[in-house]
């Protein structure tokens, strides 16, 4: 008899996946008002503070899927596979997100 899967490790993959996604958008869709935009993205303008709140929420989503994955990786009789997954998801796009806000602050 197999152990089951974690509920709280399947909920951090699923948030986190979803959180990475939304995160991709955002970043793409900031890229794009900024090459469009004659003479860049104002950050004074609604989209700038739209796209800048979608980014602070899906940075809160994915703290939310790092405690999640944490206690569903504690879990015991529980299989671990989607925790690690979620936390890998979880701290790769916060990772990410800093990664490209030091690249960006620099330029």
């Amino acid at each position: 008899m197999h152990t089951p899967h974690s509920g709280m490790g399947i909920a951090a993959f699923i948030t986190a996946l979803c959180g990475a996604v939304l995160m991709l958008g955002l970043i793409v869709i900031a890229g794009i008002i900024e090459t469009t935009t004659p003479g860049g993205m104002e950050e004074t303008s609604m989209s700038a503070i739209l796209v800048g709140l979608g980014l602070m929420c899906t940075a809160l989503m994915q703290l939310v899927a790092f405690g999640l994955s944490v206690a569903g990786a504690v879990q015991a009789d529980r299989r671990r596979v989607f925790a690690i997954l979620g936390l890998v998801i979880s701290i790769g796009s916060i990772l990410g997100v800093v990664l490209l806000m030091i690249i960006g602050s620099l330029s």
